[in-house]
């Protein structure tokens, strides 16, 4: 497959490229806006880092990958910490959706699951492991998950870029 050719526009990570259509097809790689595909910034990233997608500005030129994390650090200050989790549960063969209208980071399906058939089992919250939350904080990411029927995963990146996992869920004893 040749890379998929996109441009950032703005904040968004866009291409029309008959291989993107492919890709979000096959593999659930970005989301249909109009007539091209909207990639999320870790998205992004993680195909650029793969070798599948170049990235262009506005200009025409071919943005570096070193360049590409100032520009995505500039319109997304967790940048880091959202890729380091992204790239890990896509890895792991998760399919990882943002989740802004939740006011979370991602949805996350089960492997073998794609968007618009189920409903995601996880929303995913992420943080370093440096930051502290409040029990306030907390209990409003355990009720966002629990209106909306999904399990609560807590994302925490380590200095290393390591990510451990903490899945919450409400019983009735």
């Amino acid at each position: 497959m040749e890379k998929i050719q996109s441009n950032l526009i703005g904040e968004n990570v866009l291409s029309n490229a008959a291989e993107a259509y492919s890709l979000y097809k096959k593999s659930n790689f970005g989301e249909m806006i109009g007539e091209k595909v909207q990639y999320s910034l870790p998205e992004a990233l993680f195909l650029v880092e793969k070798g599948k997608m170049d990235i262009h500005s506005r200009d025409g030129k071919k943005i570096q990958e070193k360049d590409l994390i100032k520009k995505f650090q500039r319109i997304d200050k967790k940048i880091q910490v959202k890729y380091a989790v992204f790239k890990d549960l896509r890895e792991k063969g998760y399919i990882v959706k943002t989740a802004l209208k939740f006011g979370a980071e991602f949805r996350v399906y089960n492997k073998g699951e794609k968007p618009g058939e189920r409903h995601a089992k996880w929303i995913v919250f992420t943080d370093n492991e440096s930051k502290q939350i409040t029990w306030h904080e907390f209990s409003a990411k355990n009720r966002v998950a629990h209106s909306t029927k999904k399990s609560l995963l807590l994302a925490i990146v380590d200095e290393e870029g390591d990510v451990t996992y903490y899945e919450v869920k409400w019983i009735k004893p």
